[in-house]
């Protein structure tokens, strides 16, 4: 026991351990991910698309797209991130002004918070949003870090601007992804240290604006009082959380087996998307469950180990407000999955299906990878392990060029 645990230090004081349990985790969950948007649409595809691979392929490009724009930002230097962030921000904004335009905006499920794209392929502005602003306020944090001791400066202009942002969202009646910006702006004024008693001002402001956006929803106000008891209402309010409890139980702990589903064959509403950890639980048991658990705990711990051994402020925001971006929709999902929380239509980031959301998802990766690389000793560590691969190959070079 004790040798595991030296091991395990030894490890994680290496100067890429946060580099690699980024890198790792991320490989993992993609991974995951497309096995299981491919199991949980394959029998909605067919029905709806005449395939059972129409909609994975659809998933497989935006991570293809994702990967790419994960390399570029986890090599691109940190001060033309910065120079790139505010128009990012106005851009992402403009994008979600312009599905209030009739005819331009498409409405999903009651949100309009989409944008037609080539091949029946759809924008969602709104999780490009979501990047924007944390890097708008890691910027904005990192300029002003010596007067963060000044409420001012920690509320000014970010609480106006980023909860500008939050109310377009709730215009698009998109509250899953306001919470989830909320969360962000609570979280970030808390890592730059805004006293208690301004805290609980704003937590108290955002719980009536959310009670408000609830009341003005009949929808809404049906979910949030049926999670509680879904059985009082089982053929509407309570119908995907039920039949999200059925697939976790059937599961059991080994699961029925991969493909093995029968909640997808569309008893389970969003099956591949919002509820794909039903599926997961259902097909591979509790034991992939808690392996899809314990990678996101290994991700969260990989971001909250950059921003806390990091000399630079701005990479320390943009660092923590990636992490606590994507563990609390991780953690809103899995709540509502286990009827923990209300369903209010949020991804699971990396797992569930959704091309902006997945693209969104691995560039901020590639972000918080740029940012590892920060620590001390990490860009030492990474030109030596390219040189020692150079070198490895060398040999094999001079054989062939000698065959020839």
């Amino acid at each position: 026991m004790r040798s595991t645990s030296e091991a395990i230090r030894r490890t994680l004081e290496r100067p890429l351990a946060s580099y690699q349990l980024i890198l790792g985790t991320t490989a993992l969950l993609l991974g995951i991910g497309l096995i299981m948007v491919l199991s949980a649409s394959s029998v909605f595809a067919l029905v709806n698309y005449g395939s059972s691979f129409a909609i994975v392929l659809r998933q497989l490009i935006f991570a293809v797209l994702g990967v790419i724009g994960a390399v570029i930002a986890s090599r691109m230097p940190l001060s033309l991130l910065r120079r790139l962030i505010l128009p990012f921000l106005i851009v992402s904004v403009a994008l979600i002004g312009a599905t209030f335009i009739p005819g331009v905006g498409i409405e999903v499920n009651g949100n309009r918070n989409w944008l037609p794209l080539f091949g029946g392929f759809q924008l969602q502005p709104s999780e490009f949003a979501k990047l924007a602003l944390v890097l708008w306020i890691a910027d904005l944090y990192a300029r002003r870090q010596k007067y963060l001791g000044t409420p001012r400066y920690v509320l000014t202009p970010m609480v106006p601007v980023a909860g500008a942002v939050a109310l377009l969202v709730v215009g698009q009646h998109d509250l899953g992804t306001a919470v989830v910006i909320f969360a962000v702006i609570v979280g970030m004024l808390w890592i730059a240290g805004l006293p208690r008693r301004h805290m609980w001002g704003i937590l108290a402001g955002l719980f009536v604006g959310l009670l408000v956006a609830v009341a003005n929803s009949p929808h809404r106000v049906e979910r949030f009082l049926n999670f509680t008891n879904p059985q009082a209402d089982p053929d509407s309010a309570g119908f995907q959380a039920i039949h999200g409890m059925m697939a976790l139980a059937r599961g059991g702990f080994w699961g029925v087996g991969l493909g093995g589903s029968r909640q997808k064959w569309g008893s389970l509403p969003e099956a591949h998307t919002d509820f794909i950890l039903a599926v997961i639980g259902e097909e591979i048991g509790l034991l992939g469950t808690l392996v899809v658990l314990a990678l996101f705990i290994v991700l969260s711990l990989g971001g909250i180990r950059v921003a806390t051994r990091t000399r630079d402020p701005f990479v320390r925001y943009a660092a923590a407000g990636i992490t606590i971006w994507l563990m609390i929709q991780a953690i809103i999902n899995i709540g509502m999955v286990l009827g923990l929380m209300p369903v209010i239509g949020i991804p699971l980031p990396l797992i569930s299906y959704g091309g902006s959301s997945l693209l969104v998802t691995l560039v901020a990766l590639g972000v918080l990878l740029n940012c590892a690389k920060t620590e001390p000793g990490a860009k030492r560590a990474l030109a030596a392990g390219r040189a020692s691969r150079k070198r490895s190959t060398a040999p094999a070079r001079v054989s062939l060029a000698g065959r020839r």
